[in-house]
C-alpha cells in the first residue's frame, strides 16, 4: 500500500501534523514506538503539571489557614498522585488515538527506519510514500560527569515513571525541567538543592524574572546554588554531588539526583546507514517549509533544526510543513513563539526583552504594573509578581511581554496576538479588561506605556 505521507512519530508535532494533512485530503500512515502524545504527554508537560497540581493543592491546605479553614493533619500519597497523573494521561492518550482513528489514518506500531526517500521500514515491514515527516521529538542530554550512571541518578523520564518517597533530591540544572520539578517536590515535602552552571536560574529569560525567581525558591525553602560546576557524583549510603562555585568546592548529599540539563534531538536509527542527511548543532536541518537535504523527507519539532523545543512550537511547524507539502499558504506565524515556566507563580515570555532590544539597538518603551494591587491576586493571598510589556518607541508596536504572576502562562497569549498582528499601545489599551481578573493587569501594564496607568502610583 502506498501512502501520500508517513509521519514517524505520534508526538504533538506528528499526531498533529497527520490530522492536518487528512483533513487536506492525504492518506496518512503514522508510525509510533511506543505510545501516541510523545514525551510530552506521557513523560513531560501533562504528567509534570498533574503533579504539580497535587502539590499546588499542598500549598493551598497548608495556606488555608489565612481563609479561615483550619486544617490538622495533611496526608500525603505518592502512589494516589501518580495514580492520578497515570488517569490524566492515560485519558488524553485515548482521546488522540480516538482523534487518529476518527480521521481515517492508519496507525503503526514499531520502530521506523527511513530506507530511502519513499521508502521505509518498520520492523521489517516495507511502506511505501510520497513524502516523510520525521517528528521523533528529543530525549534528556546527559552531561559526561562521573557518576551520573549511577543508581538514584535519574532524569526526568524516570522521576515521573514511579511514585518515590525521596526525602532529600538534588536537581543539576535550573533550567525549565529544573525549576519546575523543585517547585512540586519541595511543595511535596522534599529537602531539593538547584545547582545551576549559568549566573541565574532560567538563564534564557528576563533578568528580573530570573533574579526573582531564585529569591521565590529560596523563600520556600529550595537552595540555590548558581555560578556552580558539578565535578562528581558519589555514592554510600546516599548520593553525594560534589561541585564548585567561585572556585570553592561544596557537597550536597540527597537521596536521588535530577540530572536536568536540557535536551537533545532523538533520531537514532531513523536513517539507513547509507542515507546522508545534513545535520546542524546535533539536530537534522531544515528549510523554511522543514523539507531535510534529502528532498521529499521532512522534520519537524524537537528533532529539527529550526526554532526551541516546545510543544506547542511542534505543533505549529507540523501544521505548517503539511500545508508547504500541498502548496498551501501557511498557517503559523512562527515568529512568534510563547515559553512558560509552572512555578509559583507562573512565568511567561513571549516576544524580546527589555535587554534584547537594546542589544539590538531598538528603543523601546517599557509598561510595567505590580500585581500586588490586583484584587485577584490578593484574595489568593499572593503578592509576589508583574506583568511588563515592551514597545517599540518609533513604531509603539507591541515587541514583547514578560509575566510572572498568578496565570501567567493562560495570560500571555494575549500578548502573542498583539505581536503577530502589529498591534499599536493605542489599539491595545482600547481593549476593555472584565473585573475582578487577573487579566486586568495586563490592561495597566499597556496604560503604563504611557505613564497613564489608572491604579499604579505616578512617578515622581
Amino acid at each position: 500500500m502506498k501512502y501520500d505521507l508517513i509521519i514517524i512519530g505520534a508526538g504533538p508535532g506528528g499526531y498533529v501534523a497527520a490530522i492536518k494533512a487528512a483533513q487536506l485530503g492525504m492518506k496518512v500512515a503514522l508510525v509510533e514506538s511506543d505510545r501516541v502524545g510523545g514525551t510530552c504527554l506521557n513523560r513531560g508537560c501533562i504528567p509534570t503539571k498533574a503533579l504539580l497540581h497535587s502539590a499546588e493543592t499542598v500549598r493551598e491546605i497548608k495556606n488555608a489557614s489565612e481563609n479561615g479553614i483550619h486544617i490538622n493533619d495533611i496526608q500525603i500519597n505518592m502512589e494516589e498522585i501518580y495514580a492520578k497523573k497515570n488517569k490524566v494521561v492515560d485519558t488524553l492518550v485515548q482521546g488522540i488515538e480516538g482523534l487518529v482513528k476518527a480521521n481515517k489514518i492508519e496507525m503503526i506500531f514499531g520502530s521506523a527506519r527511513i530506507i530511502k526517500a519513499g521508502v521505509i521500514d518498520v520492523d521489517g515491514s516495507r511502506y511505501e510514500t510520497e513524502k516523510i515527516l520525521i517528528a521523533t521529538g528529543s530525549k534528556p542530554a546527559i552531561p559526561p560527569i562521573p557518576g551520573s550512571d549511577l543508581s538514584g541518578v535519574v532524569t526526568s523520564n524516570e522521576l515521573l515513571k514511579q511514585p518515590n518517597t525521596y526525602k532529600k533530591l538534588t536537581i543539576i540544572g535550573g533550567g525549565v525541567i529544573g525549576v519546575e520539578f523543585a517547585s512540586i517536590f519541595n511543595e511535596l515535602g522534599c529537602e531539593v538543592t538547584i545547582i545551576e552552571t549559568a549566573n541565574t536560574l532560567l538563564p534564557n529569560f528576563d533578568s528580573e524574572i530570573s533574579k526573582k525567581l531564585a529569591m521565590v525558591l529560596k523563600k520556600q525553602g529550595i537552595k540555590v546554588a548558581t555560578k556552580s560546576i558539578v565535578t562528581s557524583i558519589s555514592k554510600e549510603e546516599q548520593l553525594t554531588c560534589t561541585f564548585t562555585t567561585k572556585g570553592k568546592e561544596n557537597t550536597v548529599t540527597s537521596d536521588a539526583v535530577l540530572i536536568a540539563t536540557g535536551r537533545k534531538a532523538s533520531f537514532e536509527g531513523v536513517f539507513s546507514a547509507d542515507l546522508n542527511i545534513e545535520i546542524e548543532n546535533q539536530s537534522i536541518w531544515v528549510g523554511d517549509s522543514f523539507e531535510t537535504s534529502i528532498k521529499g523527507i521532512y522534520a519537524i519539532g524537537d528533532v529539527a533544526s529550526r526554532g526551541t523545543q516546545l510543544a506547542h512550537l511542534a505543533s505549529a511547524q507540523g501544521v505548517n510543513a503539511v500545508l508547504a507539502m500541498n502548496q498551501k499558504a501557511v498557517e503559523y506565524d512562527l515568529e512568534v513563539i510563547s515559553s512558560c515556566v509552572y512555578t509559583t507563580p507562573e512565568i511567561a515570555a513571549v516576544g524580546i526583552t527589555e535587554d534584547e532590544a537594546n542589544s539590538q539597538g531598538i528603543s523601546v518603551k517599557v509598561g510595567k504594573y505590580n500585581m500586588a494591587g490586583n484584587g485577584k491576586t490578593m484574595i489568593a493571598g499572593n503578592s509576589l509578581g508583574f506583568i511588563k510589556v515592551i514597545a517599540d518607541a518609533q513604531s509603539d508596536k507591541i515587541i514583547g511581554a514578560q509575566l510572572m504572576c498568578d496565570r501567567a502562562t493562560d495570560m500571555v497569549s494575549e500578548f502573542t496576538t498583539a505581536i503577530v498582528n502589529g498591534l499599536t499601545i493605542d489599539e491595545v489599551t482600547a481593549i476593555v479588561h472584565p473585573h475582578p481578573t487577573y487579566n486586568e493587569g495586563i490592561g495597566e501594564a499597556y496604560e503604563n506605556l504611557q505613564g497613564l496607568g489608572i491604579h499604579t502610583i505616578p512617578k515622581k
